[in-house]
């Protein structure tokens, strides 16, 4: 019997999971990133972790630098650019505006895998500064600058005294880095030691107190 040359030829088996992969490979390099550190994470381990072959890996991603710009970009910088949205749809009180991306940012961020990855750059950004450049360019300063807009909002409509904004968007995110930092180092060894949620609500309460306007 002769093949028939008009029948549909069978798919590679890869091409039918073809959408789902790059999220696949990226949680699985996500969680060997935070496990292992940047210097310690093999690509073949990643692909094993994702279930696919190295081959299926290099389709996405072409080594592991960009696997892990892929990472932060999904996990940090996304969420960043939906703040830049929202500050600018956003018409209420800008220390209301404030609040929600620090409470938004322990929900998408700071309660999940991904709050692994500032430690790992602090850790190994000397010794890696092309992706502590990448970091800085892609995560910090976006970071900033979108506080910095809330607070100049802020200045500009009388609800917070006058300040340099830049300075205080660095002060606001600070304890964003130590709850950060300790969810991924001390607190297994320390359940206790520290309310992330609490710090974050004591932190808004400095805010408000040390940004309200100068009496008279």
């Amino acid at each position: 019997m002769k093949p028939n040359p008009t029948a549909p030829k069978p798919e590679p088996r890869w091409v039918r999971r073809k959408d789902a992969r790059p999220e696949e490979i990226t949680a699985a390099a996500l969680n060997l990133f935070v496990e292992r550190g940047y210097a310690n994470t093999r690509l073949e381990d990643v692909a094993a972790r994702a279930g696919v072959s190295k081959g299926t890996l290099y389709l996405y991603f072409a080594n592991k630098q960009e696997l892990f710009k892929a990472v932060v970009r999904e996990g940090l910088a996304s969420p960043i650019a939906e703040v830049q949205g929202m500050i600018d749809q956003y018409e209420g009180r800008a220390f209301d505006l404030l609040g929600m991306v620090l409470h938004g940012w322990w929900q998408r961020i700071g309660s999940t895998p991904i709050s692994g990855i500032p430690k790992l750059i602090l850790a190994e950004a000397r010794n890696f500064p092309e992706i502590a450049e990448f970091y800085l360019a892609e995560v910090v300063r976006p970071g900033l600058e979108a506080i910095s807009r809330i607070i100049e909002r802020g200045v500009q409509a009388g609800e917070f005294r006058r300040v340099e904004a830049v300075h205080i968007a660095q002060l606001v995110f600070a304890p964003t880095l130590l709850v950060a930092c300790w969810c991924n180092s001390l607190a297994p060894f320390d359940p206790d030691g520290m309310d992330p949620l609490r710090v974050i609500d004591e932190h808004l309460e400095m805010l408000r107190r040390g940004l309200a306007p100068d009496p008279g």
